[in-house]
Order: C-alpha cells, then sequence, then structure tokens
C-alpha cells in the first residue's frame, strides 16, 4: 500500500545531495558512522568490494531504470537474509517501510530486495536509523552521498517526507515513530 508519492514539483528538492558527495568508497567509510544503511544497488555493489557488508543493504537490481550488470549482480548475490518488499517508482509503500524497521532491527546484515523501485528509500532509512548510523545513497553520475544520522540530519529527513504527497502521519507510524 503506497502511503507517500513524490509530487513532480518536488523531484528537484530530491536531486540535491543530503550529504558529501564521495567517489572514494575507502575515504566514505573512513567518514561513516556505524551502522551503515545502503541504498541501491551500485552503492552496495561498491560497499562489498571494499570489505564492508552493509547492515542494512537497500536493493532493487537496477541502476539508473536498467538492470545492473552481471559484475554487480553477482556480488549483491551473499548470503544475508532476505525481506521483500514492494514499492512503485516514486514512492514509498508501507511495505517498504515495515522492511526498513525490520533490517535495522537485526542483528546481521540484511538486504531489503525491492520489487520497483528504492530510490526514495534514503529518506525514510535517515529518519529510522539510530542516531551515529549512515545512510549512503547513489547521486547519479557523481558518486556516493553519505549522510551521517544525526538530529539535524533526521530533522530534514523528516521534513522532506513531510512534503511528500499522502499520509506522513501514517509512514512516520510505519517506521515507528510518532506522526
Amino acid at each position: 500500500m503506497t502511503l507517500l508519492t513524490l509530487p513532480d514539483d518536488l523531484r528537484g528538492a530530491f536531486k540535491e545531495p543530503m550529504g558529501p558527495v564521495y567517489t572514494d568508497t575507502e575515504r566514505l567509510l573512513s567518514a561513516a558512522g556505524d551502522p551503515i544503511v545502503a541504498v541501491g544497488d551500485v552503492v552496495t555493489y561498491h560497499l562489498r568490494v571494499a570489505g564492508r557488508d552493509p547492515d542494512v543493504a537497500v536493493i532493487d537490481g537496477k541502476t539508473k531504470r536498467e538492470a545492473v550488470g552481471e559484475e554487480i549482480a553477482a556480488v549483491l548475490d551473499g548470503e544475508n537474509r532476505r525481506i521483500e518488499a514492494e514499492n512503485a517508482p516514486a514512492t514509498l509503500s508501507r511495505d517498504l517501510l515495515s522492511a526498513l524497521v525490520e533490517a535495522l532491527a537485526s542483528d546481521d546484515p540484511v538486504v531489503v530486495h525491492v520489487a520497483g523501485e528504492e530510490d526514495l528509500a534514503a529518506v525514510p532509512a535517515i529518519v529510522a536509523a539510530p542516531e551515529g548510523a549512515s545512510v549512503v545513497y547513489g547521486q547519479p553520475d557523481e558518486g556516493m552521498v553519505l549522510v551521517n544520522v544525526t538530529p539535524d540530519s533526521k530533522r530534514e529527513a523528516r521534513e522532506l517526507l513531510g512534503k511528500l504527497d499522502g499520509d506522513a502521519a501514517a509512514a512516520l507510524a510505519a517506521l515507528g515513530l510518532d506522526g
């Protein structure tokens, strides 16, 4: 069930990186907190190749709306527990938000495999992750964005959620938070 939808007039706001953009995975990891939530197949691939399995990886088998290549797909097929979630493009579903909460509560690395699209998942991940964590997501053709989860980044992400069309209070409730 879709809770929030990205309106066309807000697309620009979601294209601005919410943190510094890195092209060097080692530098990103040296600045990252713990746990690490990776949103995107290519980001997850780079972190794993660098020897850091994300605590939560949110993937959809695509990059820039095209299927990822075999090399990336092979690295993404790990032994981690998988949670399946459905989420339509430019939306946030109750299914995806519940999967994020379940994955963040796990002591072991978890992959949230999204049928549909995970492009907006970084925002609720920032809201739901504990302070001190890091959310890493891809910035197309630029690199990886690192968002360290702080009271300020949580507030900014929560404000972005509130600007989406739909039921922001229900989305926050699905994340285990008060509206």
